[in-house]
């Protein structure tokens, strides 16, 4: 098994044999070309200085601990190119995202597996390696034979990563593109553990990973993002991209993050908005943040006090967004006034036919736009509450505070 595995740090500085046996150069580097093969390593680089020759991986005939034995010469002179992940430069070293653990990772080495392919031998990555183990193969190579470092190494527990589990990041998105690095791995993770990603990752880093995610997906890693750092993300990303973030995220969410913006700052990216989610976020910018009015959410499901149980379910399919949190429905008159509330399945359970006046809907406990903060957590705590209505001067509905809203509020305390 030994045998057929060989890892970065000993293929750097093996000799390259023509096929003569007269050696051509030491190995500097091997790149990786995504778009044509995800783990096989296209080409590897012999020299050093300003003189690089290219050895394409079908060029070589054999590769084992003692050298790379070529089955051609005709080598071609290195030129740069962005389509190729070069493995010494771009990725020994350099922190990367293990989406399995979800954690941020350094990399140490790499380790391929040899494999015939066509009558040659070619590498083929198969993980990343994190631990203690790569450690000491890189701090021997050089002192001790290779051979010699493999002993010695059985020693240590191995601690990697299946290539399959390994996000790149890569700040330039045209670069990105070239590499085809996906964050498909990333969009599958919880938003909490992503956030925990980022929170990670430089500031640099944090905006490419941004920057490089669906709207929708950058939009729920950052509400789990702690507050401060929300804000110099936003910050550094252009007013449009901010803006379609933005618009993904619940509006008491995006207006907190615009209220910890430069004024200026902030209005760019309100410019940048569009439809409802912009109406809405502007309405809640209006109230101070320690307030009802500023913790409350203006998306929640109000249904007329006359509707039946089909009329709700009707409400609640009819806003599909809403539909993974709503705990609560409220009842409101003809003018918008409040009249009462529910839990939503309530309605669920009962015969379609059903008025919700039958079906036992509470008197309102609410708090006004203008409430503070703390007296609004108290409501939480001395009713049990998980969904909190709050209403304007004339008694209509302007939003509802939920019990993540008061979680938060606390965290921040």
């Amino acid at each position: 098994m030994a045998e057929q595995l060989l890892y970065l740090t000993e293929l750097l500085g093996l000799k390259v044999y023509g096929l003569k046996g007269r050696v051509l150069g030491r190995v500097s580097d091997a790149a990786l070309v995504p778009v044509v093969h995800p783990v096989r390593i296209d080409r590897l680089f012999i020299g050093g200085a300003f003189t690089w020759l290219t050895v394409r991986q079908e060029q070589v005939r054999r590769i084992s601990l003692d050298g790379i034995y070529l089955s051609e010469e005709n080598l071609t002179p290195y030129y740069p190119d962005e389509s190729t992940l070069r493995l010494a430069q771009d990725l020994l070293d350099q922190q990367i995202i293990d989406a399995q653990g979800r954690k941020v990772v350094r990399v140490n080495d790499v380790t391929f597996e040899v494999t015939s392919e066509a009558g040659h031998d070619v590498l083929m990555i198969r993980e990343v390696d994190i631990g203690l183990r790569s450690v000491f193969r890189r701090l021997a190579q050089g002192v001790l034979p290779r051979r010699m470092i493999r002993r010695l190494q059985s020693r240590i527990a191995p601690n990697s990563i299946g290539w399959e589990y390994c996000s790149i990041i890569e700040r330039d998105p045209q670069r990105r593109l070239r590499l085809d690095i996906s964050t498909s791995l990333l969009e599958r993770m919880r938003p909490a553990d992503l956030a925990d990603i980022v929170e990670e990752l430089s500031p640099e880093d944090r905006e490419a990973l941004i920057v490089a995610m669906e709207p929708e997906t950058a939009a729920e890693a950052l509400s789990e993002v702690e507050p401060d750092i929300q804000a110099r993300i936003i910050e550094a990303l252009e007013a449009e991209r901010a803006a379609d973030i933005l618009e993904e995220m619940d509006p008491d969410e995006a207006a907190d993050v615009l209220g910890d913006l430069e004024e200026t700052t902030s209005e760019e990216i309100l410019e940048e908005m569009e439809g409802a989610p912009k109406a809405d976020v502007e309405e809640l910018l209006e109230y101070d943040e320690d307030t009802a009015g500023g913790l409350m959410n203006t998306e929640f499901i109000a249904v007329h006090d006359s509707a039946c149980a089909a009329d709700a379910i009707e409400a609640v399919r009819s806003q599909p967004d809403l539909a993974d949190g709503v705990t609560t429905l409220f009842l409101i008159d003809i003018d918008g006034r409040l009249c009462g509330f529910m839990p939503v399945t309530r309605a669920l359970l009962a015969r379609p036919e059903t008025p919700l006046s039958e079906l036992s809907p509470e008197e309102p406990v609410t708090a006004h736009v203008g409430e503070k903060a703390a007296k609004v957590a108290e409501l939480f705590d001395k009713y049990n509450l998980l969904a909190l209505p709050v209403v304007d001067d004339e008694g209509r509905i302007a939003g509802a505070v939920t019990a993540d809203d008061i979680i938060t509020l606390l965290r921040r305390k």
